[in-house]
């Protein structure tokens, strides 16, 4: 018996299984994505492939861990307070609703669980991006109380998107102005672009304001938005098609950078 356990975790949809000595110590992981097994103690190699037996897919390289690169390094010398790429889609505003609900029977639902869903659906849609070479933040916190709902940064370059709820509504744009339905019309997309300004000031490159809206019947736009792009969430996996404007470096960098809530602080 080798005294060794396999422990599987999930991180951003993808899993790792780690392989721990009786005292809960990692000695090894294995990244499926990466067919990698990395291993801290190579004298138990032979136990590690052993216990590893029944979970490997296929051929596997074997080793040490690879050499961090800068960007990784920064990343993990980051306090777990201070690391916002854990933050769920819509994390402000699901930790605003468990600490107060609001009446469990009212007529109309509480504006701030439609705005939630927005977020997590655009969320959700974001995140599929990241097989692609890009990597989203949520709900990135802001000097006074505002946030930029995702920071997307890709080999396309950096994107402050904006999600808002219009299920079952025709959109009507009008630079700034937004109007959903029959309501009144309110100047969003100065705001959108608020966000991106502030975003582009933390991290010392160009960031594009996006308003990303969720399951609208129609859009009409009746004076074309300056610099924003206006687009369903069903459309946003076209961003995974933009590029040249990044390399694979400076896209890891960017985002070590932006996942530092000090980064944040000035803006």
């Amino acid at each position: 018996m080798s005294g060794l356990r396999v422990v599987p975790t999930w991180r951003h949809g993808q899993e790792r299984l780690y392989v721990c000595l009786t005292d809960g110590r990692n000695i090894a992981w294995y990244d499926r994505e990466a067919a990698r097994i990395n291993l801290l103690s190579e004298d138990r190699e032979e136990d590690v492939l052993t216990v590893l037996g029944p979970f490997l897919t296929g051929p596997v390289a074997v080793g040490p861990p690879p050499v961090p690169t800068p960007a990784e390094l920064a990343r993990l010398s980051l306090h777990p307070d201070d690391d916002l790429a854990p933050n769920r889609p819509g994390e402000a505003l699901q930790i605003a609703l468990d600490r107060e609900p609001g009446p469990p029977h009212r007529l109309r639902r509480d504006p701030r669980r439609r705005a939630l869903e927005a977020e997590q659906t655009v969320g959700e849609a974001l995140d599929r991006l990241d097989g692609a070479g890009w990597h989203t933040l949520h709900s990135v916190p802001l000097p006074g109380g505002d946030r930029v709902h995702h920071l997307v940064i890709g080999p396309g370059g950096l994107f402050a998107v904006h999600a808002l709820y219009a299920r079952k509504q025709k959109v009507t744009v009008s630079d700034p102005m937004v109007a959903l339905g029959r309501r009144d019309p309110h100047p969003l997309l100065r705001r959108v672009r608020a966000d991106a300004d502030r975003a582009s000031y933390a991290l010392t490159a160009e960031v594009h304001p996006v308003l990303a809206l969720v399951a609208p019947t129609a859009i009409s736009v009746t004076l074309p938005p300056r610099e924003v792009r206006v687009l369903r969430e069903t459309d946003l996996e076209g961003l995974a098609r933009l590029g040249g404007v990044l390399k694979p470096a400076d896209v890891e960098a960017l985002h070590a950078m932006a996942r530092d809530r000090h980064t944040w602080s000035r803006v």
